[in-house]
């Protein structure tokens, strides 16, 4: 989708040092959770652009991103997101991204860190649609904790580890190898790379997984 406004319907905090912003969806906007979008703004005088996964389960109405924040060493186009309010606007490009929920009939998503956002999004949409969900996530300062309690509430089988945690045991408790069953990875090249690990070890093919690289 070529680049367009959206209105900012709410921000709120979502954990330490996140906030989820929720935006108006254009009509034109078609995306799944998983896949990410381009925000531009201008900041201090110059156009500046960075890229969000889609953290709600759908984009009927409205949609949501969640975003991190370091307050201590934030950047300028952090700080300019963390400023919005209701009725702002900001500039928006796509979406982007391959590997995305697709009505799965088991979706097993392995978390760190910022992953945490898209996989909330795409473990709401299944239990939503009559599938099942399972999330495995790592932070040592969980964001969500609302949003993970109620899917596990809804019968998602839910995991969270501290930042050093091994993740092999989590993963072999929610991967069960039946057909139909699709792993995604969301989050930095450390976590993808111990998620990848994990799913060697338990039998499962890391390269069927769905995998979004944070940097």
């Amino acid at each position: 989708m070529d680049e367009t406004e959206l209105r900012v319907v709410a921000v709120r905090e979502c954990g330490p040092d996140t906030v989820a912003i929720e935006f108006e969806t254009p009509p034109e906007l078609d995306a799944q959770p998983g896949q990410f979008v381009k925000l531009t703004a201008e900041v201090e005088g110059d156009a500046v652009s960075r890229f969000y996964t889609i953290s709600s389960p759908d984009v009927e109405g409205t949609f949501e991103i969640t975003v991190g924040y370091d307050p201590d060493e934030g950047g300028p186009f952090s700080e300019y997101l963390l400023a919005l309010a209701a009725d702002d606007r900001v500039l928006m490009a796509g979406p982007f991204g391959s590997d995305f929920y697709e009505n799965e009939a088991r979706a097993v998503v392995l978390a760190g860190g910022p992953g945490i956002g898209p996989a909330v999004g795409i473990a709401e949409r299944a239990l939503a649609e009559g599938n099942e969900a399972a999330v495995v996530y790592r932070d040592d300062a969980p964001v969500h904790e609302e949003r993970l309690a109620a899917l596990a509430a809804a019968g998602a089988a839910v995991y969270v580890l501290g930042a050093d945690e091994p993740l092999t045991d989590a993963v072999s408790a929610v991967v069960t190898g039946e057909p139909g069953e699709q792993l995604f990875v969301y989050g930095f090249e450390t976590f993808l790379d111990a998620a990848t690990d994990a799913m060697a070890a338990v039998g499962a093919a890391p390269d069927d997984a769905k995998v979004e690289n944070f940097g």
